[in-house]
């Protein structure tokens, strides 16, 4: 009988945070990747079995899963690996979950809601701070304001930081621009091309408008045909995302790309703890429909890579008990607007 968590890429910066959150819960797991020795130290350090497994073997990746009810994909970037996991998932009937911000890995897993309802599983991408705060928060907005058109996000952190595996999916997208969605379809816009000052509560900040997950999930929680998301910046980051407009050509290049990801692999592999555990995210969300009609909400809640933890843990706990909805999800489509509120020293308010 099926009874286990997979973790893939449970010895990355965010995996090895998941895996701390299944055994402070008891919960049994399985680690798994394509690294044996980072798989064996942790296995020791942990007591949790492991296997190894590269994620385009697929009669291996299908053995790993087949006594397990679900999958905590953690193994980015996601446009590269989202796909063969998801599809092995089907084959054996596992739950899939994993941790990405990436809009169009949301886009491509949509399409397998038939097939996962067939199956009699849940897909639901983006368990962690991508997107699980921003998801919530514009359900509640929607909730709010059934008749909204238009919808607005935007988030910062204090005191955060960068994992190599969020820093290398950010290298992956350089070059593209950003993206928004109008009247129900996704546009391309250039870097730097829309930005406005942010009210998070504590503080305001300029933000820049950013290809963030929302584009695909919000729509999918909300129907809202018209989206945006912005992060919270400094002006100097702002002026460099528009110079960036004239590099696009080279940062498109493959070469470009696996040089600064080497540059990457050189720093830390992630945030201090006692950053991690200092640090705060802020989320703010404005609706609007077309009779000038508007509802605005903010949140505070934990750092994105210790939310990241807990959300995703959270998540495969409701799916071990039986707490799901068959097909392709989001967290805020399969669990509600206050998902996230039963994550510790979170706070919403309406504005």
């Amino acid at each position: 009988m099926k009874s286990s968590i997979v973790v893939y890429g449970s010895y990355g910066y965010t995996g090895n945070l998941i895996v701390e959150e299944c055994k402070k819960r008891n919960l049994n797991v399985i680690l798994s990747g394509r690294n044996a020795d980072k798989l064996e130290k942790q296995s020791s350090e942990t007591e949790y079995p492991f296997q190894v497994v590269d994620i385009q073997e697929k009669e291996k990746l299908i053995t790993l899963l087949h006594n397990a009810v679900l999958v905590i994909h953690c193994g980015g970037p996601f446009q590269y690996t989202a796909k063969s996991m998801a599809e092995a998932c089907l084959d054996t009937k596992t739950h899939y979950t994993d941790i990405t911000g990436e809009f169009n890995v949301f886009e491509s897993l949509m399409r397998l809601d038939a097939q996962a309802k067939q199956a009699g599983i849940m897909i639901m991408p983006g368990t962690g701070f991508d997107v699980v705060p921003s998801d919530c928060l514009a359900l509640h907005l929607k909730n709010k304001l059934p008749s909204a058109t238009h919808l607005q996000l935007a988030f910062t952190s204090l005191k955060g930081g960068l994992s190599h595996g969020t820093a290398k999916t950010t290298v992956e997208g350089l070059g593209y621009g950003s993206f928004v969605r109008e009247n129900g379809k996704i546009k391309s816009i250039p870097f730097g091309e829309r930005n406005q000052e942010i009210n998070f509560g504590t503080f305001t900040s300029l933000a820049s408008c950013i290809p963030w997950g929302d584009i695909a999930t919000a729509y999918r929680s909300t129907g809202i045909p018209n989206i945006e998301v912005y992060l919270g910046m400094p002006k100097k980051r702002i002026r460099l995302l528009k110079l960036s407009r004239y590099l696009n050509w080279l940062l498109k290049q493959r070469w470009v790309k696996s040089l600064l990801k080497k540059q990457i692999e050189k720093q830390p592999a992630g945030p201090s703890v006692n950053r991690r555990l200092n640090g705060r995210s802020y989320l703010w969300g404005k609706v609007w429909d077309g009779s000038g009609h508007v509802s605005t909400a903010k949140l505070e809640t934990l750092d994105g890579y210790t939310l990241t933890a807990k959300a995703s843990v959270l998540i495969a706990e409701k799916i071990l008990m039986g707490n799901f909805k068959t097909g392709y999800q989001t967290p805020a489509s399969g669990y509600g607007a206050n998902l996230i509120l039963e994550i510790e020293n979170t706070k919403r308010l309406d504005v």
